[in-house]
C-alpha cells in the first residue's frame, strides 16, 4: 500500500519522512466491520468513548471471504461457471458495500470523516496484514461472546487479533442483554 498526497492535481508517493512526521501528527484507528451488531456495537461505542479528538483517522475495514469457484459434491470436482463466480463476486461486492455504507452513516451522524477499506481473503489474516501495512496506532473489533466450545471450532477474529496484531487492540464486547449473533 502506498501513501499519496492530494495537493491539486499531482498525486505522489509521500518520502517516508513525510509519511513519518505525518503519522506523528495524526492517529489512525481501524475499526472492523461486519454484518453483526456486535461490530457495529464496536463503532458506536469507539466513535462515543475514542474519536472525539478531529486529528484521529478512522479506517473501516470489511473483509469478504474469497469464493471457491470449485464444488464438490458425493462425485467429481465440478467448477463453477465463469458467470456464476462473477455474480458471487459482484454480490460479494455490494453486501460489503452496504455494510460499509452503514458504517459511514454512524460516523457521519458523529460527525466524524472515515475511510473504508474492502479486502478479500480470511478475515483474521486480512485484518491484522491491514492494521500492520497502515502503521495502525489502534484496532477496534467487535467481540460475539462465544462460549469456549464455539469459539473452538469456529474461531474467534477478536482473539486471533489481539494474539497477532502489531499494534494495541481494543474488544469492545456488546452488552449483557444484546443479543447475541450465531
Amino acid at each position: 500500500m502506498e501513501a499519496e498526497t492530494s495537493e491539486g492535481n499531482n498525486t505522489a508517493p509521500l518520502s517516508a519522512a513525510t509519511a513519518t512526521a505525518t503519522a506523528s501528527k495524526r492517529k489512525m484507528i481501524m475499526v472492523a466491520i461486519d454484518e453483526s451488531e456486535e461490530s457495529f456495537y464496536a463503532l458506536n461505542w469507539a466513535l462515543d468513548h475514542l474519536l472525539n479528538n478531529p486529528s484521529y483517522i478512522i479506517t473501516l475495514i470489511n473483509v469478504q471471504l474469497p469464493f471457491s469457484p470449485m464444488v464438490y459434491p458425493a462425485g467429481p470436482v465440478v467448477f463453477a461457471a465463469p458467470t456464476v463466480v462473477e455474480a458471487v463476486r459482484k454480490s460479494q461486492h455490494e453486501n460489503a458495500t452496504r455494510i460499509l455504507s452503514r458504517a459511514l452513516l454512524l460516523c457521519k451522524q458523529k460527525m466524524v470523516k472515515a475511510e473504508t477499506l474492502i479486502l478479500e481473503g480470511d478475515p483474521k489474516d486480512k485484518i491484522c496484514q491491514a492494521a500492520d501495512e497502515l502503521h495502525v496506532d489502534l484496532l477496534v473489533v467487535g467481540s460475539r461472546g462465544l462460549g469456549k466450545i464455539k469459539r473452538a471450532f469456529l474461531g474467534s477474529v477478536s482473539d486471533y487479533c489481539a494474539h497477532h496484531v502489531h499494534c494495541p487492540i481494543l474488544i469492545v464486547k456488546p452488552p449483557k442483554e444484546h443479543p447475541k449473533s450465531s
